[in-house]
């Protein structure tokens, strides 16, 4: 389909990368790989033709139709969503017209016997049978399928794309592109602003994708389900791996640990040769021999290793004082905008130590439940706090309250205390901010280096509880590993709005799903949410009005709750919890005795045991009452 012939890109005499050589065929699903600044999406572009390269060239083998999503995005004000992506038809919509045009003279001219009226007859035939070959009568069906697969729901074809934010402009330049049937597709991240629904129909779409699609992205499980490629841009070179992205890492490995002992093997030929001509040197007769040694050395190509010091890295969010058991109790919560009600009825608790993420598709109110239990953010309902909690909050937009004055050094020893500020080099160091760049002032840096930035910034003061906000838009593959390792050690309680399963792999314990309102809650990690999910039809889930399980099993209601019965429902389930984690903590001290009589105990003791069996009997006896009730 296209061979890319000895590329190269240069800024003022220094390599971006060079030598580059490859052939994408039809089928190939290739990841661009690299660290940030080694030039994937220079890459991409070059082979959009929006980017001239610096020397080699792009071989298009015939009409290849390419088609490439950018992250610049610019709609007529006007259309509505589905006008504009009918806009992917071009085609179609030139012989539409012209189908429009001829029906209308067929419809004014009565000269039905004429050579003009018979040729329009003819030219109506002919463009009517282009057209259903082509697949116009299939249109409205196509457009319906990628727009609801992205998120969209009916109701939405018919909006104005300005009343969209930019994340869902984005899908609706996506869905134009996914329509289009290019026979190459050049994505540069695409599961930005997309949930967990979208991006596991568009791995579905793209595995079934008849053309080759080269994408960069850094969401690891979407790279390891849709590639089957990947390309490494590293040290000015493009290495081809025959594999996905976690099989590229371990191929890399393999190939790194060959080049370190070339490496290791190459200076020790260097260091001896050098030693040779300055021993040549200081002898006349042996002055040729030093000239020609020094000139085999001037010709060897110095073997090069990428530096990757992930795993060196030791980042932790620092803990604050320990809070009480319970951090967050919601009762009967609801949010509404004007007439929208975000989510209502809203009532469970977060207790110290759990690790929870917050998914669903966009919309459905799970930053604004965020912002609620951070904030205070207007709402209905109870919220209470628990006692000696510090919460650390990381917005969308935390990036934009930066000092624009400050250079990142000063951003990030402001937001230090006297115990961290000796750290604050190592944590910017960990988010790609070394050397030079901690002098940058902020007004310059990018999106991405923003967010990165206020991220270091969490790490640098200590609390007991954090609640994060898509934390890994805009960071990289290696940034997300940095993330995830300090999280998997913080010692406090996490809640995490998020759609990147592997990051959330690990990270969270249980799951609220948002839908159509309500917040249900799932005792789990995402990959059993996620499993648990398909197993009803996962990718239908938007076309069921069945609410996802909550975490005890009860029988569905076959009447309609009251709002009052609902209430009661609710504050029965709460008492439910903090019964079950009363028990958990009396079994906890019963255990404690009875380990304590196994060597000596008081009378004390004894009365202290059968004080506790007795408190175990009373909630043990309480529950069951209650969850007879639910039952």
């Amino acid at each position: 389909m296209l061979t890319v012939q000895n590329l190269a890109v240069h800024f003022g005499g220094t390599y971006l990368f060079q030598n580059v050589s490859f052939r994408v065929n039809k089928g190939n699903r290739i990841g661009l790989a690299g660290k940030n600044g080694a030039g994937k999406s220079t890459l991409l572009r070059i082979l959009a033709k929006r980017q001239e390269p610096s020397e080699g060239e792009v071989v298009y083998e015939g009409e290849v139709k390419v088609g490439f999503l950018t992250q610049d995005i610019d709609f007529e004000k006007g259309r509505t969503v589905w006008q504009e992506a009918a806009r992917a038809f071009e085609k179609l919509n030139r012989i539409q017209t012209k189908i429009d045009f001829t029906n209308r003279q067929l419809a004014e001219r009565t000269d039905y016997e004429s050579d003009e009226y018979a040729q329009l007859v003819e030219d109506i035939a002919h463009l009517t049978e282009r057209y259903s070959l082509l697949g116009g009568y299939n249109i409205d069906a196509e457009m319906e399928k990628i727009l609801m697969g992205l998120g969209f729901k009916s109701s939405d074809f018919h909006r104005q794309t300005t009343e969209f934010s930019g994340g869902w402009r984005m899908r609706i330049e996506l869905a134009k592109l996914l329509l289009q049937q290019n026979d190459i597709l050049l994505l540069d991240e695409p599961t930005n602003h997309l949930d967990i629904d979208s991006i596991i129909w568009l791995e579905d779409f793209l595995k079934d994708y008849p053309g080759a699609v080269i994408l960069v992205s850094h969401d690891v499980q979407f790279l390891d389900n849709v590639t089957n490629r990947t390309l490494e841009i590293a040290n000015r070179m493009v290495h081809d791996y025959k594999a996905n992205y976690s099989k590229y890492i371990e191929l890399r490995q393999e190939r790194r640990e060959k080049l370190e002992q070339a490496q290791k093997n190459q200076e020790q030929f260097i260091k001896h040769t050098e030693q040779l001509i300055d021993k040549f040197r200081a002898k006349a007769n042996k002055a040729s021999m030093a000239q020609s040694l020094i000139k085999k050395l001037d010709k060897i190509e110095r073997i090069e290793v990428e530096n990757e010091d992930v795993n060196k890295m030791n980042i932790r969010f620092e803990s604050g004082i320990t809070p009480g058991k319970i951090i967050f109790e919601l009762e009967d919560v609801g949010k509404a905008y004007g007439d929208h009600q975000v989510f209502d009825h809203v009532s469970f608790y977060v207790n110290r130590g759990e690790k929870i993420a917050f998914v669903g598709q966009n919309g459905q109110g799970k930053t604004t439940l965020a912002r609620v239990m951070v904030d205070g953010l207007g709402h209905t309902g109870r919220l209470k706090i628990g006692h000696n909690v510090e919460v650390g909050y990381f917005a969308q937009n935390q990036a934009d309250v930066l000092n624009e004055k400050w250079t990142v050094l000063e951003e990030a020893e402001y937001a230090s205390t006297e115990e961290t500020r000796k750290r604050v080099r190592d944590v910017l160091g960990a988010f790609l901010f070394g050397g030079e760049t901690v002098e940058k002032k902020v007004s310059v840096l990018s999106g991405g280096e923003r967010n990165r930035l206020a991220l270091a910034k969490l790490l640098l003061k200590p609390f007991n509880v954090l609640v994060m906000d898509e934390p890994t838009n805009h960071l990289d593959i290696q940034s997300k590993e940095i993330l995830k390792q300090a999280l998997l050690n913080f010692g406090g309680t996490l809640i995490l709005v998020s759609h990147d399963r592997e990051f959330l792999d690990g990270l969270a314990n249980k799951v609220f799903e948002f839908k159509d309102g309500k917040v249900n809650e799932f005792l789990g990690g995402i990959k059993d949410y996620l499993e648990d999910r398909k197993a009803r039809g996962f990718r239908e889930i938007e076309a069921s009005s069945k609410p996802a399980e909550v975490q005890k099993p009860k029988t569905e209601n076959k009447v309609q709750l009251s709002r009052e019965e609902q209430k009661e429902q609710n504050r029965i389930k709460n008492r439910i919890g903090k019964l079950e984690e009363e028990i958990s903590d009396l079994e906890e001290k019963l255990a404690d005795l009875e380990k304590k009589f196994e060597t000596e105990h008081t009378d004390e003791d004894s009365a202290q045991y059968a004080k506790t069996q007795k408190e175990l009997e009373l909630r043990m006896s309480e529950w069951e009452e209650l969850m007879m009730k639910v039952g």
